[in-house]
């Protein structure tokens, strides 16, 4: 067990990062200068928390995350307000999330209380980087990996958790413009009881040859079917995803394949909130092409930190391609987005509780 009151350590990098220019910012791709740290040892439990200089980590050859892919991570966002405050988004939904995972890879839970408090710490050190300009964050990466140099298949003895940080712009190239998405038939991502309901580096891994055809194809992203009949929706690729049929939002229900999306849990709420039907149930492909071709399919969006929402403008199945709503983005793909961004900037209110400010 975590004890709460447990220090965390701080060490300044003696070597400050020169930031790149915040209205041109790609994802992913420029990392701040520090980064948190935590070691797990079997008996000692987690221990050694600390903010260190960002920089690369030294293990063996042998380590077992590397052969056996034992790991999870989660993806969130702080967002600077204009009066310049700093809010995190449902981070305590994250970390609920990220223990589903680990007790799925075998991995010990974090005190949800601790883990939080270590975001907060880390980015208020490092506030400095998280941008202004419109529509960008401070995307936050926390994760786990098991560390014993060990080659045998057995859960770890040990393991590291650890946040890292970078100042991103959009997603999607796109924007809020509708992306195109491709309906993969030929792979799967997941089964239930396997581990498509978790942040686990492998479930992308498996994913990466479907997307790369796809965008030979001129496609965003992959849009998953089921593993067994692949008939019905699951996932795309980075998001979960939303169809309005008739007035109704339908979204496929959570049944062990696809992960437990923040953002769609957000989306679901606020929807209802505003006294919108919503079904979470199985939805096929076939349904969805049928309700275009009876003029009820009024929009598609993806759902996700990365995008928040992504209006869906073409679906392609097997080479039968319909546009979604003439290609642009619908009434409520608009207003979802106005909503969940507002909040989290602190331009709308919070009814939920949602915002954690970083103090």
């Amino acid at each position: 067990m975590i004890i709460m009151s447990m220090e965390i350590k701080i060490t300044r990098t003696s070597s400050p990062k020169a930031k790149p220019d915040q209205n041109d910012l790609p994802f992913g791709e420029f990392f701040t200068d520090h980064m948190f740290v935590m070691d797990y040892t079997a008996g000692n439990g987690w221990h050694d928390p600390r903010i260190v200089p960002y920089g690369p980590l030294q293990l063996d050859p042998s380590t077992m995350v590397f052969h056996y892919g034992q790991a999870i991570f989660e993806g969130m966002k702080a967002y600077k307000t204009r009066d310049g405050r700093i809010n995190l988004f449902r981070p305590y939904a994250n970390m609920e999330r990220a223990n589903i995972s680990n007790e799925r890879l075998v991995i010990p839970p974090l005190d949800v209380d601790f883990a939080v408090e270590a975001i907060k710490t880390l980015v208020k050190f490092d506030s400095d980087w998280v941008p202004e300009a419109e529509g960008t964050s401070l995307y936050i990466r926390p994760f786990i990996i098991s560390t014993d140099p060990y080659l045998g298949v057995r859960p770890s003895l040990t393991y590291k958790f650890m946040v890292i940080t970078c100042p991103v712009g959009a997603y999607y190239p796109e924007g809020l413009d509708p992306v195109k998405i491709y309906v993969e038939s030929n792979y799967v991502r997941a089964v239930k009881g396997g581990t498509g309901h978790t942040k686990t580096p492998g479930n992308y891994a498996a994913s990466l040859k479907a997307q790369i055809e796809a965008k030979e194809k001129h496609y965003s992203q992959v849009l998953w079917l089921d593993g067994v009949e692949k008939k019905y929706i699951e996932e795309v690729g980075t998001m979960n995803v939303m169809f309005k049929i008739d007035g109704t939002v339908v979204t496929p229900a959570l049944e062990g394949s696809i992960l437990g999306g923040i953002t769609r849990d957000s989306s679901l709420a606020l929807l209802k909130h505003w006294g919108v039907p919503v079904e979470e149930r199985r939805v096929s492909i076939q349904e969805i092409y049928a309700a275009h071709e009876q003029g009820k399919l009024e929009e598609a969006f993806g759902t996700g930190t990365a995008a928040v929402i992504s209006p869906i403008g073409e679906l392609n199945w097997d080479g039968r391609i319909i546009t979604i709503n003439n290609g642009d983005i619908g009434e409520i793909s608009h207003r979802l987005y106005d909503t969940m961004t507002g909040i989290q900037y602190g331009q709308v209110e919070d009814p939920f509780g949602w915002v954690v400010e970083v103090k």
